[in-house]
């Protein structure tokens, strides 16, 4: 069985002749851990194509400029698991949608990236790791296909154990397909040719028609194809056959197929006549044969259906870990935006002249600003990526709580229906972002019933089977209702795809089924959906269970403890890579009355630590940053000054095992009132440095 590349064979190629690309892309991949080789020319690109690339990264202009049809020629010649990724490096501008030839490339080349120059390091990275992630997966794809031929050899090892031919009719075009066992009992050497005319003239005149009939039946009604008949071979003489078979469906549902199995049952059929003549029993025998019949016959069932649902599965969750890559590192490069963005615009609040125009002005940038940072919190919550604040919770007294709200939000002409039990184990969750996800699905449910209806809401303990997508065990399943409008199929497969709504322009962002999709994945629960046109939807939200005590409210400090808790004047080093970020948050600390002493990468942070040794109150740091992360940065600098107070900024909630996760979070975009109040917590006295 070929084994998934490691890290020290499969690598990234990289075709950039011109400029500092190829220096630039290689920098960045070794940084992330990603092995990649510079190609000098097209010819040692098309050598170095093969199953152990990675992905390709391919600069427009050197595609076009020496033509790529050996490249488009290896792409069309790939094994059906593979589908190696491209991402092709474009000018400003230079996208598909401008740009015929990019939309040529897209074409030639099939899976294709197109990134914009100059492009974010953070962004670029993004990209690379979701290609790298798709091609590990085709790796998988490639192991459970040959995994699956084992499987059929053992399948046909099994069937020739058991003396049965295994064969397949094409309903359309009556092509037959049949092993070497079905033509021997039909009369006809292994390597002889066997089409299904050959076996309609090969079977007994006085069963031929029933025959025809039996197999017409199941082609029109889709039921199975059981019969026994007499075939008369060549020499003349009669032997008996029993075959069986099942309809197999494409995935439209339409009948395609007939896909069975066959055995000789001449000796069987004998012994029963002998069995009449002589009055003597042999139906202990044949029962056991039947039952080999039967079991072969699930077999065969068994490996279609497994082999669908395998390839089914793997398709989807390719693409949805695909879109979930792209859409967290998208939003997080718009949280730095944002951050710049809301920083600024607090401080000109406060130093421009105070007058209605200027202040509303202000006001409303605000507002649309602190609307993106929402939208940029569902994007994260999809990609799995929000920042959760998990911890044993009354479901029943969530929805309890929330009974009023939930009333007035769906209006007088829906009836709301409350369905709890007396108990129920606590749930594993965020409760407030459980409650925005109910108050979501309340919501698509009134949209649901324009003219009323009946929305319900039930809370109900279930068992998690074994091979779903859920850890087999106990979960809350949390269920909302309505007798609405209902979703077709092709509507429902596509519910939970981010920006994908069925609701009017400016009527929704199509992301309120995939924000609740991403936070019952990120609890380790599912969402499940089912729906009927014209009888409404069903939305299924599975928590986990757990037996820890239910988690105790701590009241906030008041606001005067926490404002004399800032200290009058702090000396804070600030640590950002990103220059936009950096100066809107030392404006906002010098503001406060803080002195600030910047620093762009943890080097030279620690040299700026050294320098000032001894003078610095607080250190505040931005995780994602090149050669060195925040929580490295924190680490080093930790054996400087052990007890130097560390504030961690960072728009992602998910860091890697390991990475400082104790330390106090900063998360962006933050306002000047949110740093103040952080700042006024890691410097409390007696707070843990």
């Amino acid at each position: 069985m070929t084994a998934i590349p490691d890290s020290s064979a499969s690598r990234a190629l990289i075709l950039a002749p011109q400029g500092r690309d190829a220096a630039v892309a290689v920098a960045l991949l070794k940084e992330a851990s990603i092995a990649s080789v510079v190609c000098a020319d097209l010819a040692a690109f098309q050598q170095a194509l093969g199953d152990e690339a990675s992905f390709a990264v391919v600069t427009e202009d050197a595609l076009q400029a020496a033509g790529c049809c050996g490249i488009a020629a290896w792409v069309e010649a790939q094994p059906s698991w593979s589908d190696l990724p491209f991402i092709i490096l474009t000018q400003r501008g230079g996208g598909p949608e401008r740009n015929p030839g990019a939309a040529r490339l897209s074409e030639v080349l099939g899976n294709v990236t197109f990134l914009e120059r100059p492009f974010h390091p953070t962004t670029f990275v993004s990209v690379a790791r979701a290609a790298l992630k798709w091609r590990y997966r085709q790796y998988e794809a490639r192991t459970r296909m040959e995994e699956l031929h084992e499987g059929e050899e053992r399948l046909r090892t099994a069937l020739r154990a058991g003396r049965l031919g295994s064969w397949e009719l094409d309903i359309a075009s009556r092509k037959l397909t049949a092993s070497a066992a079905f033509k021997l009992f039909f009369g006809r050497g292994a390597d002889e040719p066997i089409d299904y005319e050959d076996v309609l003239h090969t079977i007994h005149p006085d069963d031929r028609a029933r025959v025809q009939a039996a197999l017409r039946s199941s082609i029109e009604t889709g039921t199975d194809y059981e019969i026994e008949h007499r075939n008369v071979w060549p020499d003349g003489s009669i032997h008996w056959i029993e075959a069986r078979a099942r309809i197999t469906r494409n995935g439209r549902g339409n009948r395609t197929r007939l896909v069975g199995v066959c055995s000789d049952i001449t000796v069987r059929k004998a012994a029963e006549q002998e069995l009449r003549r002589l009055n003597e029993t042999l139906e202990e025998r044949v029962g056991e044969r039947t039952a080999e019949l039967e079991q072969a016959h699930k077999i065969v069932l068994d490996e279609i259906a497994q082999r669908e649902r395998a390839e089914e599965q793997l398709r989807q969750a390719q693409k949805m870990e695909m879109i979930g890559q792209l859409t967290g590192g998208v939003a997080h490069d718009f949280n730095n935006l944002l951050m710049a963005v809301i920083g600024n615009l607090d401080l000109l609040r406060k130093h421009i002249p105070r007058d209605s125009r200027s202040t509303r002005l202000i006001e409303s940038a605000l507002l649309g600003a602190r609307r993106g940072a929402e939208l940029t919190q569902r994007l994260l919550a999809f990609a799995r990526r929000q920042d959760l604040k998990i911890a044993p919770t009354n479901i029943i007294d969530l929805v309890n709580g929330m009974s009023d709200l939930l009333e007035r939000s769906v209006g007088s002409q829906t009836e709301v229906r409350i369905v709890l039990p007396q108990a129920v184990p606590l749930a594993l969750v965020d409760p407030n972002q459980l409650e925005l996800a109910l108050l979501n699905l309340v919501v698509n449910a009134r949209d649901a019933m324009p003219g009323g209806g009946t929305l319900t809401i039930e809370v109900d303990v279930a068992e998690a089977a074994a091979g779903c997508e859920l850890a087999p065990g106990r979960y809350l399943c949390v269920t909302v209702s309505d007798t609405g409008e209902g979703m077709d199929t092709e509507t429902l497969a596509r519910a939970t795809e981010p920006f994908f709504s069925t609701k009017e322009v400016g009527k929704g962002t199509g992301l309120g089924l995939s924000t609740i999709h991403g936070l019952v994945v990120q609890l380790h629960g599912a969402l499940r959906l089912s729906s009927e046109v014209g009888r409404g939807t069903r939305a299924e939200l599975w928590l986990p269970v757990t037996t820890a005590p239910a988690a105790t409210v701590k009241a906030p400090a008041p606001a005067a403890e926490i404002e004399h808790a800032i200290p009058p004047k702090a000396t804070i080093l600030l640590v950002d890579d990103d220059a936009l970020i950096a100066m809107s948050t030392a404006a906002m600390l010098e503001d406060l009355g803080h002195e600030v002493i910047e620093a762009d990468s943890g080097e030279s942070a620690l040299e700026m630590l050294r320098r000032h040794h001894g003078t610095v109150d607080l250190m505040i740091t931005d995780y994602s940053m090149p050669k060195m992360t925040g929580a490295q940065l924190a680490e080093a600098a930790r054996e400087l000054q052990p007890r130097l107070p560390i504030l961690l900024a960072t728009g992602y909630a998910e860091l890697p095992p390991g990475s400082a996760c104790d330390l106090p979070r900063l998360g962006k975009p933050y306002r000047q009132a949110d740093l103040a109040a952080e700042i006024a917590k890691v410097l409390k006295p007696g707070a843990a440095a």
